[in-house]
């Protein structure tokens, strides 16, 4: 670790990506400072860091961690010099990024200003659009007037989505197939997006049935370098949410894969962009890809990316938020296939959270299995939070390699007194469309259990 780096970071997250953060901290000798809500008891995240700062009680457990305020105020008065958001919460939160600043403490993300561009995710397709990437036809959205809405929604062309402005992740997004379901799911979508993201504000966009979602990892610094690391497939999903992830797609061709790779980097120098960032598409059968949003955060997905490409994507995150050059090759490696599964307290068939207490929560260890978790034994899942438990991450020689090894992982797991989601994962694995690589975005709905 150099003199430049941090000697202490606060995760302003919880769960499994506090911990992955974790890991990269103590390699560099960096301390780690937790937060948590009084409704989580003392879960891993907070056990595992350094030290922990409980966070002041909200209206909902989830609100205590989109208050920007208080977490720029722990993060000082624990004598942190840099926050790292991971995802969700606020991770793409231009203010807490200036929290910090105001603070003098290090935000491990873009400046507010690159952030405020591309967390909102109507100005961040009016540029890319300018730059001349593809974009779906859409229309920015007061979820209060009807009137304009319908006539958007009329000139766009049913079915549409109504997405949050300022969120990602899927969440709350809602497809409408008709005028007559147009109001009620606005509403829902706004409530969600406020819920979540701290924000009501939506926008209408066209919706793309059976396209596959393809996405572009960059990093760039406050030097100039930005470079992808390339792409990953994530069209496995469930209401809109990424289930599985593979890195590279085995639909996307070499000639393709480069040219959006090379137009996510030109996009993160216009926008002079810094850290982690990821570029986001919709593409349909004729190959035509549509920028979908920018993700201005470390992405759940991003363990494929690391394990074919050696890449600490964490560790690159800090040096540029501490003001170093990337410390990358000069072209991005790329060796074997990586496949990841997400694996949430829930029901397979049904989708709805299952909480509870894991009466056991046994993960399995094998030769090229990464597994990256905020839960043990004995913790409680609460209603709270998103349910996902845990990450598995399986690297192989090739695709078949890495499936048959994720397959194997799935089997070995021992998780009780919750339901899960892994009977779903295991035949989405197995399902001939998925073993081919041609799937899209419809694939769990063929998924039999």
């Amino acid at each position: 670790m150099t003199d430049k780096m941090f000697k202490k970071v606060l995760i302003a997250n919880r769960g499994e990506i506090a911990c992955r953060i974790m890991r990269t901290c103590r390699a560099l000798g960096m301390r780690s400072a937790a937060v948590y809500s009084a409704a989580e008891g003392m879960p891993l995240h907070a056990e595992t860091a350094d030290e922990a700062h409980p966070l002041p009680e909200r209206a909902t457990p989830a609100g205590a961690y989109l208050d920007a305020d208080a977490i720029a105020d722990i993060a000082a008065n624990a004598g942190a010099d840099a926050v790292h958001p991971g995802y969700g919460f606020l991770s793409e939160s231009p203010e807490l990024a200036e929290r910090c600043a105001a603070r003098g403490i290090a935000f491990v993300g873009p400046n507010p200003d690159a952030a405020r561009l591309m967390a909102d995710k109507w100005a961040a397709r009016e540029k890319m659009s300018s730059l001349g990437a593809l974009a779906l036809p859409g229309a920015a959205l007061d979820a209060d007037d009807l009137s304009a809405a319908t006539d958007a929604a009329a000139a766009i062309g049913y079915p549409i989505m109504v997405k949050s402005t300022d969120g990602g992740g899927g969440i709350g997004m809602q497809i409408v197939e008709s005028a007559e379901r147009l109001e009620s799911a606005a509403q829902r979508a706004s409530s969600s997006a406020q819920r979540f993201f701290g924000s009501a504000r939506v926008y209408l966009e066209k919706y793309l049935p059976d396209a596959r979602h393809i996405e572009v990892q960059i990093l760039a610094d406050e030097h100039g370098h930005a470079q992808h690391l390339w792409e990953r497939e994530c069209s496995a999903q469930r209401r809109h949410q990424k289930v599985i992830e593979e890195a590279p797609s085995p639909s996307v061709s070499d000639d393709a894969r480069l040219a959006l790779a090379r137009q996510s980097e030109d996009a993160a120098r216009a926008t002079s962009y810094t850290g982690a960032g990821t570029f986001e598409y919709l593409v349909d059968d004729a190959g035509n890809a549509y920028f979908l949003e920018a993700n201005t955060r470390l992405q759940v997905e991003h363990p494929v990316t690391e394990m074919i490409t050696g890449v600490d994507i964490v560790e690159q995150q800090f040096r540029a938020a501490a003001g170093l050059s990337l410390s990358l090759p000069p072209a991005a490696p790329r060796r074997g296939h990586a496949v990841e599964c997400r694996i949430y307290a829930e029901h397979p068939k049904t989708f709805m959270p299952s909480p509870g207490t894991l009466q056991a929560f046994a993960l399995p260890s094998m030769p090229n299995l990464r597994i990256d978790a905020g839960y043990r034994g004995g913790d409680e899942v609460t209603p709270y939070f998103d349910p996902m438990l845990a990450k598995f991450a399986a690297w192989g020689e090739d695709r078949a390699a890495a499936i048959a090894l994720m397959q194997d992982a799935l089997a070995a797991a021992d998780i009780a007194g919750v339901d899960t989601n892994i009977p779903l994962l295991q035949a989405a694995l197995a399902h001939p469309d998925f073993a081919a690589g041609r799937y899209d975005t419809g694939l769990l709905e063929k998924v039999t259990l």
